[in-house]
């Protein structure tokens, strides 16, 4: 059996930055136990698995899995699978993706790049046993939202990417998304993202974490739209903006590898 494969470099304007997705189109669900191997031969922070809805909500149905377990929400390979599907008919301006444990999500053209919205995750102050610690930080704000994000906030870009983590001990705190934040320099908001638990030491650029990040830093600057970058090694931009309930986040993709996955019989 073989499968339409394409490789994304997503919140990226040239290969080898921003944060890679794989993109697969399927005529119907496949066994979850299938899946989970797929992805983890693919061995991406996230494979992203598509089957045509058959709902007037929306366009498609989609799931995301990292190589060890399939995740609530992943904004990037979201990205990506709005690229791929809009790249492959120009006729098209936007679409419309139906989750299990998002709702609805849609990627639309936006200029030369897209803009996705994603539900907005206002974090509340909070205290995580074991959280500074683990991220070698000795005193820091820390919020968190119920659906698995943990927030740190620092003083400085500097002490953002400076930030050297225990992973082991980062894993045993939960399967939660660990988001050490600051203001930045070149652009409005810096901020790096942790998820050894879900088999990610550092996530390249989370469109996740932005739903985190948008309510919280939209706040604090007084404003609904600012820029940010996620400071991996890969680096990506995310264009932030907060809409009610939602969150508005704005990139580009690249598409890096196009071919077919072989699935035995």
């Amino acid at each position: 059996m073989k499968l339409p494969f394409a490789q994304i470099d997503a919140f990226a304007s040239a290969p080898f930055t921003g944060n890679s997705a794989a993109v697969m189109p399927l005529d119907a669900w496949l066994d979850d136990a299938v899946l989970q191997a797929i992805a983890m031969e693919n061995n991406l922070s996230e494979t992203a698995f598509l089957v045509p809805d058959d709902s007037d909500e929306a366009d498609y149905e989609l799931r995301w899995f990292t190589p060890t377990t399939e995740v609530a929400l992943c904004g990037h390979a979201t990205l990506a699978s709005g690229h791929y599907l809009l790249n492959a008919n120009s006729e098209t301006d936007r679409v419309v993706f139906r989750t299990r444990q998002a709702g609805l999500l849609e990627v639309r053209r936006d200029g030369d790049g897209y803009a996705m919205a994603l539900p907005a995750y206002p974090p509340e102050p909070a205290e995580v046993p074991g959280l500074l610690e683990a991220l070698g930080i000795e005193e820091a704000q820390t919020l968190r939202h119920a659906s698995g994000y943990d927030l740190t906030v620092l003083d400085s870009a500097e002490a953002v990417r400076a930030v050297e983590p225990d992973f082991r001990a980062l894993a045993q705190i939960g399967d939660t998304l660990n988001i050490v934040t600051a203001p930045g320099g070149d652009t409005d908001v810096v901020s790096r993202v942790f998820a050894p638990a879900a088999g990610i030491d550092e996530d390249p650029v989370t469109g996740s974490a932005h739903c985190v990040l948008t309510p919280y830093w939209a706040q604090r600057l007084g404003r609904e739209a600012f820029a940010a970058y996620q400071a991996s090694a890969r680096g990506g931009h995310v264009q932030c903006g907060l809409a009610g309930d939602m969150v508005i986040l704005g990139g580009n993709c690249v598409t890096v590898i196009e071919g077919a996955f072989l699935l035995p019989d």
